[in-house]
């Protein structure tokens, strides 16, 4: 499968979960930014909806391209959130501790599949 294929299911599935299961998202909302919680996982839920949506279609992968890249840094200090919070919790396991602490590395890759829709040459 190619970057683009996997950043737009990615982005479908996570958008969709923001909606349907909003709690988690919540709960890694950094600290400062808490009393807008429920505002700011609808906002990346909807981003990440329309990510996917133009990252689907040759016309607008271009456009998709840097509005995913946008988002995925956008929602990296939650991910950092979320593995600190893991990591000072006594009540979450050893192996939610290690997904949370995976999924900052696994920003590279899809931050690199955003850059070349962005920069595919099909698109232009």
């Amino acid at each position: 499968m190619d970057g683009t294929k996997a950043l737009t299911g990615i982005f479908a599935t996570s958008g969709i979960l923001h909606f349907a299961m909003p709690t988690p998202y919540e709960k890694i909302i950094p600290t400062p930014l808490r009393d807008y919680k429920r505002e700011l996982v609808q906002a990346s839920g909807v981003a990440e909806l329309a990510c996917a949506a133009l990252l689907a279609s040759p016309k607008t992968r271009r456009l998709g391209g840097l509005l995913s890249f946008g988002v995925l840094l956008g929602v990296f200090p939650a991910n950092v959130q979320m593995t600190v919070t893991a990591y000072q919790s006594q009540r979450t396991t050893a192996w939610y501790r290690l997904g949370t602490a995976v999924r900052l590395p696994l920003q590279i890759p899809m931050l690199q599949w955003a850059w070349q829709a962005y920069r595919s040459e099909e698109t232009r």
